[in-house]
């Protein structure tokens, strides 16, 4: 049993606990958008804590002297599109070509339908009536650093990975860049083949901290494909979060499959290159002739 001085301790420390409560200062809100802002920036901060450091490759992290977090954007509407899409109602434009490639759905290797699909063991979707030949996994959001053939002003200073994988004027820093997707408890990976929807000058969006615009769509500020969309389970209106994430942090699933523009795929290429590069052929056996090559 409780000492009659155990418990005048016990009650004094709750007594000094309650009374910090009551004097530290509360936030106080005018309205409820200002809550749901509040109570958003606490999940976020939350989901943060348990997320793994992305190191973003700046110039400031080449020196050593900087670590960062690509940060998530949460609950956002998201909706999905497909390559050889046609324009419609809530499409005003068509998906035969895209922002990076006017070719994509004959580059893609045809329409990629989010009816009649193959499943496949892993857990991922494709067309049925053929192998796609970029990524099933792909996503659109809205901006696109590329204008006239030259990057927009402010793309060097707003996308943090510019400098590091800058090849030359015009050519897209943004195209096929990975991203993480969460819907419930369901998570997937993604490469960016497309802006939209509807805008393509939203940075502030993408890289920075504000909401996306109100749309045909209900304000959505993600697109995704069938593929994606299977894999997460997600109707064709839905809501997501969603993160930059570098490539090397991106795990092996149905997303390093497919596609010529697939990063798993061109580095398996380049390996299995280097590899036959560096075998050596076998030396003759004593007495043999050597071996004659001729034209034919």
């Amino acid at each position: 049993m409780m000492t009659a001085k155990v418990f005048a301790v016990f009650a004094g420390i709750l007594f000094m606990a309650g009374a910090a409560i009551a004097e530290s200062p509360q936030p106080t809100y005018q309205s409820s958008a200002d809550f749901a802002r509040y109570a958003m920036k606490l999940r976020e901060d939350s989901i943060l804590k348990l997320e793994p450091q992305v190191i973003v490759p700046t110039d400031s992290h080449k020196e050593g002297s900087a670590r960062s977090l690509y940060p998530w954007k949460l609950s956002i509407v998201t909706t999905v599109f497909w390559v050889g899409e046609s324009a419609g109602q809530n499409n005003p434009v068509h998906n035969y070509s895209s922002c990076w490639d006017l070719n994509w759905w004959r580059t893609y290797g045809g329409v990629d339908a989010p009816t009649g699909r193959k499943k496949l063991e892993d857990g991922g979707t494709i067309p049925a009536g053929f192998i796609p030949q970029g990524n099933p996994f792909y996503f659109a959001l809205p901006y696109n650093d590329v204008t006239g053939g030259r990057h927009k002003p402010e793309a060097r200073k707003i996308i943090p990975w510019f400098n590091a994988v800058f090849e030359q004027e015009g050519k897209s820093v943004c195209r096929d860049r990975w991203i993480m997707i969460r819907h419930g408890l369901r998570v997937c990976y993604a490469q960016w083949s497309d802006v939209g929807p509807f805008r393509t000058d939203h940075w502030q969006y993408v890289f920075g901290n504000e909401r996306p615009q109100w749309n045909l769509n209900r304000g959505a500020g993600l697109d995704i494909s069938p593929a994606v969309q299977d894999y997460l389970g997600m109707g064709g209106t839905d809501v997501a979060d969603w993160k930059f994430i570098e490539y090397s942090d991106v795990p092996f699933g149905p997303w390093s499959r497919f596609g010529e523009n697939n990063s798993f795929v061109v580095d398996a290429r380049r390996k299995a290159m280097r590899l036959a590069q560096t075998k050596k052929p076998a030396s003759p056996a004593a007495g043999d002739a050597p071996a004659v090559v001729t034209k034919q």
